[in-house]
This record gives structure tokens, sequence and C-alpha cells, in this order.
């Protein structure tokens, strides 16, 4: 296998995909649960904010299951890396975005639907079969 041509596989079949599409559900369930209890802004707010810790993480996984095989470990690590590096500084855009461009905002909605978002992250061992 040439390093540069990348087997992929399909997204579907990625061993992060369970993680991933447990996310959404929980992102989509989340700001539905705020838009009936505490309104509109609320909403929009917790979308907001799942949608900046979940576009990120769809981020990382595009770049760090590029590759698979044993010859390619090196290139299995720096995808990681520039996945990682690419998350973080998403994640940092997202917000400054959010917070310059969408008026009103319900601070408390946004940061605890990323924050729970987040705690999928926890427990994806048992989301995932292998």
């Amino acid at each position: 296998m040439d390093i540069r041509t990348p087997k992929r596989l399909p997204f579907h079949r990625l061993p992060v995909f369970p993680v991933l599409l447990a996310q959404l559900i929980a992102l989509v369930l989340l700001a539905v649960v705020y838009w009936q209890w505490r309104g509109n802004v609320a909403g929009y707010s917790g979308l907001c904010g799942g949608l900046i810790a979940w576009l990120p993480n769809l981020y990382f996984a595009h770049k760090a299951f590029r590759f698979s095989g044993a010859r390619a470990a090196q290139a299995i690590v720096r995808s990681f890396y520039a996945g990682e590096a690419g998350k973080l500084v998403l994640t940092a855009v997202l917000f400054a975005l959010v917070f310059a461009g969408v008026k009103p905002l319900d601070a408390a909605a946004l940061f605890g639907v990323f924050l729970l978002i987040q705690l999928v992250n926890w427990f994806a061992p048992l989301l995932m079969k292998r």
C-alpha cells in the first residue's frame, strides 16, 4: 500500500462512527429539550454548543482514520496529531464565530450542551463493539 494513497473505509464503517452518531443524537435531543424548557434562544444556543463540540470531532475522525495497516504507522500518528490540532483550532474558531455572530445567546445552554456532548466521549468504550 502506498502511503500517499490511503486505503479508505466508508465513513459508516469507521470505528468511531457509533460515537459520532451518539453525539449527533444527543445534540439534537438536548437542543430540543432546551428549546422546550427555556425557549427559542436556549434551543438554538444549545444547538450551536452541540455543533461546536460535534463538528471538530467529525473533522478529527476524518483526519485520524484516513490510514490503516502496519505499514502506515507513521502516517497514522501524524494524522492523529494533525487531526487533534485541527480540532482545537476549529473549536476555538467556532466559539469565536458564535460569540461574535449569534445574538441573543444563552451562554448556559451553549456551554451546557457543549460539555454534555463532550461527555459522550467518556462513554465511547460502551458504544464500541471492538
